[in-house]
């Protein structure tokens, strides 16, 4: 990757306003994701209700499935066996893996951002130690040296 490409990435991410746009992210497909289970559920009830051997023929069943459908969990219990049921499901699963991805991403997102503050305040305290112990050095050394001429002018006088 080009140096100058991973300067303005490297930037970028370390912008506030960056971590906070993620967390909206989140938050907003949180309630998109909701708003699909739940339509998801309802369409599927609609597809499937009057299918021969059907299983997903209630609300409540319906987003039960919609719920395990999302999470990957597919006990197996419900599944669709109309055409339009089966794509509604595949819809909702791209769904939810996309949202699965933008809301893991916002968490790492925060994680790193918070991790990354407290280094830079470790960094600081450390610099700020680091500070004082050279000037105390300094000082230290000036008081030998004024020892040290104070010891010669004492043998160079005898």
């Amino acid at each position: 990757m080009p140096s100058f490409l991973v300067s303005v990435l490297n930037r970028l991410f370390r912008n506030e306003a960056w971590r906070r746009l993620h967390a909206q992210a989140a938050i907003w497909v949180t309630v998109v994701m909701t708003a699909v289970l739940l339509a998801g559920a309802a369409l599927v009830v609609v597809a499937e209700s009057s299918a021969p051997h059907a299983n997903i023929t209630s609300y409540p069943k319906a987003l039960w499935w919609s719920i395990e459908t999302a999470t990957t969990v597919g006990y197996g219990d419900f599944y669709p066996v109309t055409l339009w049921g089966r794509v509604i499901a595949s819809l909702l699963m791209l769904s939810a893996i996309t949202a699965f991805g933008v809301i893991t991403a916002a968490l790492a997102t925060w994680f790193v951002g918070h991790a990354e503050q407290d280094m830079v305040r470790l960094g600081k305290a450390v610099g700020n130690h680091a500070r004082e112990d050279a000037e105390a050095l300094r000082s230290e050394l000036h008081t030998l040296h004024e020892r040290f001429d104070h010891v010669e002018n004492l043998i160079r006088d005898k």
